[in-house]
């Protein structure tokens, strides 16, 4: 089943500043591309930090013009070390990174550590956005066929708005929980409807009753004489 990658969902070009870019200058790239923030970049591209967002960018300023004579740089402004991705990297492990380190944007760079992509919010969300078909034949190619053997008939796949309903007989009871946790491991699924059923039950047998056991209910913590 496809995972998607950072590779795939990030933005290539990419808007940047330098250490030495003025702060006018990078208020400028913000209010001029609409974005949030940019990557800040050395001259062989590689980050050395990142300024994220326009009002803490202001604010540091403020703070920067109170000291005489000082001029706010990118380099001044900017918070380091930055957070940054491989492309190759799973989509899921860097919404990970965003969430656990409160952050907007992620530079994604190459084995030598230098930019070539921004991967935002926006950008990592977008596989949420497939269509319920994709989603569908995902779900029958990847998961019913695939990962199962079926025939692509055997179950109804019925997919609305990313919720997954799947309906019909699977052979043996324990392919009903590996069906579920394969659809939900795809991307894009909102929910799931299991209305699953089984031709033969091929669970553990039932726990065996010791010599002289007698048979029938046994309160919880209940002990027999």
């Amino acid at each position: 089943m496809k995972t998607h990658t950072v590779g795939e969902v990030m933005t290539s070009d990419v808007v940047r500043a330098h250490p030495t870019t003025p702060f006018r200058e990078v208020v400028r790239l913000l209010e001029r591309h609409r974005i949030s923030g940019v990557p800040v970049v050395d001259h062989d591209d590689k980050v050395l930090g990142v300024i994220s967002g326009t009002d803490l960018v202001r604010e540091q300023a403020r703070r920067a013009r109170a000291e005489a004579g000082c001029i706010a740089t990118a380099g001044q402004l900017m918070s380091t070390p930055a957070v940054t991705v491989h492309p190759e990297q799973p989509v899921p492990d860097a919404a990970r990174v965003m969430e656990r380190r409160g952050i907007e944007r992620l530079p994604v760079v190459d084995e030598e550590d230098r930019l070539i992509g921004i991967a935002t919010r926006r950008d990592l969300l977008r596989v949420f956005l497939r269509t319920d078909g994709d989603i569908r034949r995902e779900v029958i190619d990847d998961v019913l066929v695939g990962a199962l053997g079926l025939a692509p008939d055997t179950v109804t796949v019925v997919v609305r708005e990313g919720l997954v309903t799947l309906t019909g007989p699977l052979e043996r009871r324990s392919d009903v929980p590996k069906a579920i946790r394969a659809v939900w491991r795809l991307e894009g699924v909102a929910g799931m409807v299991n209305g699953l059923t089984h031709r033969v039950d091929d669970g553990p047998p039932p726990a065996r009753q010791a010599p002289g056991q007698r048979a029938g209910r046994t309160r919880p913590g209940a002990e027999r004489p």
